[in-house]
């Protein structure tokens, strides 16, 4: 069953259940699903694979990380928790995410089989780790790893 199936079967699911939390979000997903469509030119009711979708859904992940930092700042708890529940939500839907110590350990092997040996040797590094762990990597964190081992 591909992403874009799940993510429908889902919105069907929470629209039955009247889950009030749940089914908004995955309509903003299936939106922003046909706007990709549309700006692809896809004129059937075909579905997109999922190598178009979890880029999309990353997007949508860092947009409420983003809208978190800022309502932390001002202090806006009810807005807080929203974005938070969208965060979680759409990450059912992502491959999971290698955790900090797996990515030190990665980084490391990856600089030493580059041969990289300074941090203008940076983007070899992040192109290799990219071809192999696009999706189970957060490529911000990715960089301050390297940026440390690379001094």
């Amino acid at each position: 069953m591909s992403l874009q199936s799940k993510i429908e079967t889902k919105l069907s699911e929470a629209l039955k259940a009247q889950d009030k939390k749940t089914y908004p979000t995955l309509r903003l997903i299936i939106a922003a699903i046909k706007d990709l469509m549309i700006s692809k030119k896809i004129k059937d009711k075909s579905t997109l694979p999922d190598n178009d979708l979890i880029p999309l859904l990353k997007k949508m992940v860092k947009q409420r990380n983003d809208s978190c930092d800022a309502y932390k700042k001002a202090g806006r708890k009810e807005l807080l928790d929203n974005e938070m529940s969208e965060i979680a939500i759409i990450n059912e839907f992502l491959p999971k995410q290698l955790s900090e110590e797996e990515m030190k350990k990665i980084c490391v092997e990856k600089i030493k089989q580059v041969g990289a040996n300074n941090i203008k040797d940076m983007g070899k590094v992040i192109g290799a780790l990219k071809k192999d762990y696009s999706d189970v990597m957060d490529f911000s964190k990715v960089s301050k790893i390297i940026k440390e081992n690379l001094k």
